[in-house]
């Protein structure tokens, strides 16, 4: 009599197990339907605030509004600051572009030039750029696509017939299609071309200067700054006469080389560099050579002295200097 009542047990048993299953599943089910999303689905990562942005939010706390100007450069506003001359009609207005992570009013020859030339007939705007980005990586650390592995099937060994017929099925019957779908190969990274935002930043600062109805306009550039302020006097070719180039630095990654880039732009130029540092020595050798070669009779180099431990007395230096050469432009 044991028997009848184990199967009858057995069989209810596996009768309440699915519906059981079925009422756990049902509340993730009807979630789902209803459109809620994760917790991690609700809350996005913000994008970090770029260090550009950051340092200009900090000197718009600290520096007088008469000075802010907010510029547009293509979707994008930015932080410029304007210092006008401080005589009734100005010689002209310095443009002044830092270097890498360098902002409007950088202690090293940015403020000292944006503060003290308008003292002497000349207004200034210094920009803020965008943060510098990290050279492309080279090819050969880029990822790569899995290469295709190819089956030549004329040369494969004859499939072994017991075998067969495990694999084949039921005779009549058609065998699954095989899987010959590739996988879509890695794309890599696009490297983004630093000179859109920057040039975008220089064109916003040159327009400000037009709409003061400046007679000159001067590009300065201090260290790689003075490498996108040459580039883009060599690509957009606008209506400036004048740079002026302190401490020039080549952005990690890029071309063309300084030496081939600033004396063949064949305007009046200003190679300001220090002549107590190996490589900017050997650096501004090659600029002169190059400018001898080109016949460039507008190139001009100014060695400046380094003054470690007095930052005051080296900003006084690099500002007579250069404001000698603007006078004699």
């Amino acid at each position: 009599m044991r028997r009848p009542v184990l199967s009858t047990l057995l069989a209810l048993c596996l009768t309440l197990a699915p519906l059981a299953q079925a009422e756990e599943e049902a509340p993730a089910a009807d979630k789902a339907a209803s459109g809620e999303a994760a917790p991690a689905d609700q809350a996005p990562r913000q994008p970090l605030e770029e260090r550009s942005q950051d340092s200009a939010e900090g000197l718009e706390r600290q520096l007088p509004k008469d000075e802010q100007q907010m510029l547009q450069a293509g979707d994008e506003k930015f932080l410029a600051l304007w210092k006008p001359a401080n005589v009734p009609e100005a010689k002209g207005l310095v443009i002044l572009v830092p270097g890498a992570d360098e902002s409007a009013d950088w202690p090293q020859a940015i403020k000292p030039l944006r503060l003290k030339l308008p003292d002497v007939e000349w207004s200034t705007l210094s920009l803020s750029l965008p943060d510098s980005k990290a050279a492309p990586l080279p090819e050969a650390v880029l990822p790569r696509a899995p290469e295709p592995v190819s089956v030549d099937t004329a040369k494969a060994p004859p499939a072994d017939p017991a075998s067969a017929g495990a694999t084949t099925g039921a005779p009549g019957e058609t065998p699954p299609a095989a899987d010959t779908a590739e996988p879509a190969p890695a794309s890599a990274p696009v490297p983004v071309d630093p000179s859109v935002r920057i040039f975008a930043h220089i064109q916003a600062g040159i327009a400000f200067a037009e709409q003061q109805d400046a007679k000159n306009i001067v590009l300065l550039g201090h260290g790689d700054g003075a490498y996108w302020a040459a580039l883009y006097l060599k690509e957009r070719k606008p209506d400036i006469k004048q740079l002026v180039a302190v401490a020039p630095q080549l952005p990690a990654g890029q071309t063309p080389p300084l030496e081939e880039l600033i004396p063949g732009l064949k305007l009046a130029t200003g190679d300001f560099f220090y002549k107590d540092l190996t490589a900017d020595r050997g650096n501004a050798v090659r600029r002169k050579q190059a400018s001898k070669r080109l016949g460039h009779d507008g190139y001009t180099q100014i060695a400046l002295k380094a003054l470690p431990g007095n930052l005051e007395a080296e900003q006084e230096q690099l500002f007579r200097r250069v404001r000698g050469w603007l006078d004699k432009q």
